[in-house]
Parts: C-alpha cells; sequence; structure tokens
C-alpha cells in the first residue's frame, strides 16, 4: 500500500483475487477492499500504515463499509435477496444482522417485510467437462407448480445474493428459480471468466446452464417438462441456445429477451463499439471465426424447437438490434415452428420501464404456466 498515491498495486494485480475495489474512507487510516468470492462481496479493512488486513466476518448477503463513525461503529451498506440496498450502522465484526441499525429505515417505507421474500440459497452441481458451476435457488411455499431458469446477461457479469424483482415475482407465483453463474461469469476467477472463450458464445457455458436443471431433476427439486428459461441480452442468447438444443425433459419453453438469434447479423448490425468484445469472446470477426458463429446462432437450429417460444423485444434496442428477431422469425416460419412475440415499442435493451414490467411479468408467469401444464 502506498500512502502518498493511495494504490494498492499489489492487491489489484493479484489474479488469485477478484478484487471490485479499494478507497480510504474521509477520516480512517484503514483503506476499504472490496473483493468478490464466489459471487458475494467480502471486504477487509488494510491498515495503511502496516499492511495489515482485517477481514469482516461473513453474513447472510452482502456488505460494504462505507465511512467509519463514532464508538468504533461504521455506516456500512448492506442487502441480499431478502434485503433492499440499506444504510446500516454497526459494529465491523458483528455478524447478527438483526442487530444492525438501519439509517433509511427502509422496512417502514413499504408493506413488504423480508419474511415476503425468498431466500437465494447456494446451489452447485457439475458441468459436462467436471467443472463445478454455482447458482442462486430460489423457492417458493408449498409445492412447486415449475421451474423457471433465469440467466443474467454480460457474459462477463454475474447474479448475486440481491434483490430482484422479477425472480422474487415467479417465486410469489409458485415457481423455482435457478440463477446459474455459468463459466465466463465474474466473481469466481480469472480462469473461471476466461473459459468462455476456449470455444466461443455458444459453448460449454450452455452446458452449464442446462446441466444445472439435470442436477435439479436428480435432485427431485425440478421435474422433467416442468422447465423453462428466460433472461434479458446474453439471458435471451442464453434462451434462445436451450431451446434450440435442449429436448423437452430438460427445457419445456423459452421466452428469450433482446437475445441474439444470428451471431452475423448481430455483429453487423450492434453498435459498433460492441463488435470487439465479439470478436474477443469468439476468436476474431465472422469471416475470421466462420464456424464458430455459425454453430453459436441459435437460428441456423430452430427446426429443432419442440417446445414453447415467446419472443420479447424492445424496438430501440441498439445492442440487439430487432433485426435478431426479424431474421429468426423468417427461419421460425419457414420450419412452421409456432411462436409468440411481445414487442415494446418504447423499449431499448431490455424490458425497464414500470408499465411494461407489470405488463410482462404476469404474461410470462402465465405463458410458462401453460407450457408446462400442457405437458
Amino acid at each position: 500500500w502506498d500512502r502518498e498515491s493511495g494504490e494498492t498495486r499489489w492487491l489489484l494485480d493479484d489474479p488469485n483475487r477478484n478484487i471490485e475495489g479499494a478507497f480510504v474512507p474521509h477520516g480512517s487510516d484503514k483503506a476499504v477492499i472490496l473483493e468478490v468470492k464466489e459471487a458475494r462481496i467480502r471486504a477487509t479493512l488494510l491498515d495503511v500504515d502496516t499492511g495489515e488486513e482485517t477481514h469482516l466476518p461473513d453474513v447472510p448477503g452482502n456488505i460494504i463499509p462505507v465511512a467509519p463513525v463514532a464508538g468504533g461503529e461504521w455506516v456500512m451498506q448492506y442487502y441480499s435477496s431478502r434485503q433492499p440496498v440499506n444504510l446500516v450502522r454497526t459494529l465491523p465484526q458483528s455478524t447478527d444482522s438483526e442487530q444492525f441499525t438501519s439509517l433509511n429505515r427502509i422496512w417502514e417505507q413499504t408493506e413488504l417485510k423480508p419474511e415476503d421474500l425468498a431466500q437465494a440459497e447456494d446451489f452447485r452441481w457439475k458441468s459436462v467437462d467436471g467443472l463445478e458451476i454455482q447458482g442462486w435457488l430460489y423457492k417458493p411455499r408449498g409445492e412447486a407448480r415449475g421451474t423457471i431458469v433465469y440467466v443474467h446477461g454480460g457474459p462477463t457479469s454475474h447474479s448475486e445474493d440481491r434483490l430482484n424483482a422479477e425472480v422474487q415475482f415467479y417465486v410469489s407465483q409458485g415457481f423455482n428459480v435457478l440463477d446459474p453463474n455459468y463459466r465466463g461469469s465474474t466473481g469466481f476467477s480469472v480462469e473461471f471468466r476466461e473459459a468462455i472463450k476456449e470455444e466461443g458464445w455458444g459453448g460449454r457455458e450452455q452446458d452449464d446452464i442446462s446441466s444445472g436443471v439435470e442436477a435439479l431433476i436428480r435432485d427431485g427439486i425440478a421435474q422433467p417438462g416442468q422447465v423453462g428459461i428466460t433472461g434479458t441480452s446474453y439471458g435471451g442468447y442464453s434462451a434462445w441456445c436451450a431451446i434450440t438444443h435442449c429436448p423437452l425433459s430438460i427445457i419445456a419453453a423459452s421466452a428469450p429477451v433482446c437475445g441474439m438469434t444470428d451471431l452475423v447479423v448481430d455483429y453487423e448490425t450492434t453498435r459498433p463499439d460492441l463488435r470487439p468484445y465479439s470478436e474477443e469472446m469468439m476468436g476474431g470477426n465472422p469471416e475470421e471465426a466462420r464456424e464458430r458463429y455459425y454453430k453459436g446462432s441459435p437460428i441456423n437450429f430452430v427446426g429443432n424447437i419442440e417446445g414453447r417460444l415467446m419472443i420479447v423485444q424492445g424496438l430501440q434496442d441498439p445492442n440487439v438490434s430487432p433485426e435478431n428477431v426479424r431474421a429468426v422469425r423468417g427461419a421460425l416460419d419457414k420450419a412452421g415452428i409456432r411462436y409468440e412475440v411481445a414487442a415494446f415499442e418504447d423499449e431499448g435493451h431490455g424490458i425497464k420501464r414500470t408499465k411494461n414490467r407489470r405488463a410482462l411479468y404476469p404474461r410470462l408467469v402465465d405463458f410458462f404456466e401453460k407450457a408446462f401444464t400442457s405437458m
């Protein structure tokens, strides 16, 4: 730690640590080091004079020190799947989140209670090549009506133990939800993050997702023919990959949201500044990596679709352009595949407006329910 420059190079450059950031709060002689471990934020306090690190104890969810206050306490940001982002006051060594003092009194601003929300459970399984995959499993009260796989976008990001309104809505309607952190996700290791590049998009990261469904079925949590999949952006792309490659017993329904269908079309019609990212992930542009772009494009496999399909798209999307939908609809029509479309004129990349979410989420629930009951 260099006090004059304020840099923590020896930490930030450590490939064995997923350092998210480091800062020195005003009035403190300790730096806050934020690290992602197994998709959770873990914090340490670093003495800027001695370099000694003090690890904060693990608590349910995620806690981030913000600033020291009187009496040895700190103001911290605290959140989890059952706790909206909250500012709390507590001692750094405290392990009992119920004893945290809320500063913004968030639960006084809603009729909801923590017990109304589903807890994210750490769920792990082995993929096709033996790689361990982590995900978050949410369960409803009582017997589940089916299972929905909710896939995060990116792919260079990760799902954490955090309140997600869409996930919680599905659970409230009686569905299990699996939120997988497939290879390519951040928050595990550099090797895990970079593994998606070995085959490019549409490779074994998709096996990571389908093998998670198989693990749920083996454990009796999900039932064959009673699993659907959705997600936005790369999550939507994964939903396309699943419905075009998985049997009905694994994926019975798919609702891709703003997902790529033809990786060549996507490359040509996306924002120009995103093309280098596609090249990095795929090992080149469509001319240089032609076979990878073909194999990774769900449009080339729509003839395999057996389950239900609902396409969701924002018509102002600059990232995954509506041209993806136009192209795949032509292929679906040619193959005689039935499908639904939910298009939103006033949406871009993702369905974000409150009025549109209120319309879409119940429609998705109805879509999955009908798919499962028809099996």
